[in-house]
């Protein structure tokens, strides 16, 4: 009660700050600016927080805080859009929404999709602040609780959710999510340096693969291929389905799971370091856990739109209480604002108890700008649905282009490296691969995603239990089994259970039919052959470094599912599930251009790009395509070519970038932007 009268007088002088014309005008401009930024596949939070780094200095802390915190909270609602009308994730926090999103796009029902979304976005965001409000006092000795056995059981329990992404064959999901992990540790190992999969001869691997390009790649690029290859518009429908009424009442009629799904995502995003890569996936499963009919998931079910954006929003409330608590951080996009604050005023605002001690009014205004900024978001998010919904009547061959430039240029600002694309290039076709052989993508994503949190807090807790077991075994079982521990574990076992029976019912890559043996056959082979090769060169670090460990479990384990889906594939007959392949029945059966000359149009833009930089390449992209693919006249390719060039050169005007250079750069000194 103490601590409640204290907090009252400030909760009553936060709303004097933030209710001014000019305060809620910044947020509103904050709003508009995130809404524009998460439209953007591959940008989102942290590309729209650096925007406005430079803008920070000396600025009024309500006005920049307002500015920020209009920018933060729409993102995750903004990003939808690319989501559910392009099948490509808008940002890591999104990329469960593709599964059900996308496929209810494509059959006319966009507006529908669109509108459960933002529903579930605006609640999920009022239950981030609600919570950020009663625990803003009484959070820090909950999240003290949670140490390195705890936060290794929170990314168990994440990866817990591949058993209910399987699939219709549970082994290759599991074999799926262990190569995502595997390809998670190329690069330097996080206790001694030693490389795994990758060398100094070619240093760009020893950074590992950057998230943002594995996203694009498994997700963005088989999507993109595969409408266009089909020569058509996203939808099948002329009608865009009941609008945005429809989707509300979706939410409404779930809202219990919106319920659920909004403290997960608090949960999870109090967690840092976790946060937005894998709350997602985390409510994903949850919804199909707890929906009877499972056969609709992954072809068009609401509640696997609800759910995942419902998390997604609260997760940025649950977000700031470790950041605004304690200055650490829960994610990305948390760390620049961390920066940013730093900067507002007179630097006097400092982030951890000191700010909840001085400025416990300054902490609460941040609060009420963030169920404010979901308010303001939301509304014009809906009000926009219906009208933005119709980009999926558009002819693709249209959008394609336009989609490749922009996640070309996403992924190249990961590590401002030619060898971004052609990353995003490789991990592409190992989605289309996956995608065509059924697959799952989203158990590979997982295992990518948690693969660096799983190896550190696994050596970690290793380290600290053998030290403690050293003093009496009592206080090492004591460390390791905690109250939290135990209830995280009963909960995975329980998942993985459920999961794993109900795997049969799930169609993670839609409905795929058997084909013939030889493709899926030479696929499977060419997966263990990477995985062998990841294990061998695990093995072959010295064994007193820890950085074999990791690799060598989990290769052994992906070696062993291998083994059995061989085996299986020798003992089946070729219309088993084991051998579905989509370019034996279905739509990439009946496409109007093959994969490889589709996927030509991509390696072209990569290959001018390595000779000429980004921009010549791209002109001549553009004019190219629009002209011998799209079929459209020379002045429509022009303009569109002159608009595609502009644009671009206006996002790295705002944001401060380059644009990837060719070998001509290196032999000619070009004005920018073709430098």
């Amino acid at each position: 009660m103490e601590t409640l009268m204290e907090a009252l007088p400030a909760l009553g002088d936060a709303w004097t700050l933030i209710l001014q014309p000019m305060v809620l005008g910044y947020l509103v401009l904050g709003v508009v600016m995130g809404l524009c930024i998460g439209v953007f596949p591959g940008l989102g939070g942290i590309a729209g927080l650096s925007l406005l780094l430079p803008f920070m200095f000396g600025m009024d802390p309500i006005l920049g805080l307002a500015l920020m915190v209009g920018m933060v909270a729409v993102v995750p609602t903004s990003d939808t859009f690319a989501s559910v009308l392009m099948g490509i994730p808008g940002s890591s926090a999104s990329q469960a929404t593709v599964l059900d999103g996308f496929p209810m796009a494509k059959k006319g029902m966009a507006a529908r999709a669109l509108s459960a979304a933002f529903a579930s976005s605006l609640f999920g965001g009022l239950v981030g602040a609600a919570f950020l409000t009663v625990f803003i006092l009484i959070a820090r000795p909950i999240v003290l609780e949670f140490r390195t056995p705890e936060l290794l059981m929170i990314t168990i329990f994440g990866l817990s959710m591949v058993g209910i992404l399987a699939g219709r064959v549970a082994i290759k999901g599991i074999v799926a999510a262990g190569l995502g992990m595997l390809i998670g540790t190329i690069g330097e190992g996080a206790s001694s340096g030693d490389l795994r999969m990758s060398s100094y001869d070619y240093p760009y691997l020893t950074d590992g693969l950057k998230l943002v390009i594995v996203g694009l790649g498994i997700f963005a690029i088989p999507e993109i291929i595969s409408l266009l290859r089909q020569d058509r518009a996203i939808s099948r429908e002329t009608q865009l389905g009941g609008g945005w009424l429809d989707g509300v009442r979706d939410w409404f009629a779930n809202i219990w799971l919106s319920v659920r799904c909004s403290i997960i995502g608090v949960v999870v995003g109090v967690i840092p370091g976790l946060g937005g890569s894998v709350v997602d996936w985390i409510a994903y499963g949850h919804a199909v856990q707890t929906t009877k009919d499972k056969s609709k998931f992954g072809n068009g079910e609401v509640r696997g739109v609800i759910g995942p954006e419902s998390s997604n929003n609260a997760k940025e409330g649950g977000g700031l209480v470790p950041t605004l608590l304690f200055g650490i951080p829960g994610s990305g996009s948390m760390a620049i604002f961390v920066g940013a604050i730093a900067l507002l005023g007179s630097g006097q605002i400092e982030v951890g108890p000191a700010m909840l001690q001085n400025n416990l009014d300054i902490t609460y205004s941040i609060v009420w700008l963030l169920a404010l900024a979901n308010v303001v978001g939301t509304v014009i998010c809906i009000a926009a649905s219906g009208g933005i919904a119709k980009l999926t009547t558009i002819r693709f061959a249209l959008l394609a282009p336009f989609l490749f430039m922009i996640i070309s240029f996403a992924a190249f600002q990961s590590g401002q490296n030619l060898m971004d694309l052609v990353a995003l290039f490789a991990i592409g076709l190992l989605g289309i691969l996956m995608r065509r052989f059924d697959w799952s993508r989203p158990a590979f994503l997982i295992g990518f995603v948690l693969s660096s949190p799983a190896e550190t807090y696994a050596n970690q807790a290793i380290q600290i239990a053998q030290s403690r077991f050293r003093k009496s075994m009592g206080e090492g079982l004591e460390y390791i089994f905690s109250p939290i521990v135990i209830v995280l574990l009963v909960i995975t076992v329980i998942s993985v259970v459920l999961g794993l029976r109900q795997a049969k019912n799930i169609l993670a890559e839609g409905d795929v039919q058997s084909g013939s043996k030889r493709a899926p056959i030479v696929f499977m082979l060419a997966v263990t052959a990477y995985i062998a090769y990841a294990f061998y060169d695990a093995a072959s670090i010295p064994s007193y470094s820890r950085d074999r460990v990791f690799p060598m479990f989990v290769g052994g384990v992906c070696l062993l599912g291998c083994a059995v889906l061989i085996i299986r594939m020798m003992l089946k007959p070729e219309t088993d599930t084991i051998f579905a392949d989509r370019e034996r029945h279905g739509d990439d059966a009946d496409a109007t251009h093959s994969l490889w000359s589709t996927l030509a149009w991509f390696a072209g833009l990569l290959v001018l790009t390595s000779l000429f930089g980004f921009i010549i390449a791209l002109g001549v992209f553009l004019f190219a395509f629009m002209r011998m693919r799209a079929g459209v006249r020379t002045a429509f390719a022009a303009i569109y070519t002159g608009a595609g060039i502009a644009f671009m050169l206006g996002m790295a005007w705002l944001l401060n970038r380059d644009f990837p250079p060719g070998l001509l750069q290196e032999y000619v000194d070009l004005p920018w932007p073709l430098t």
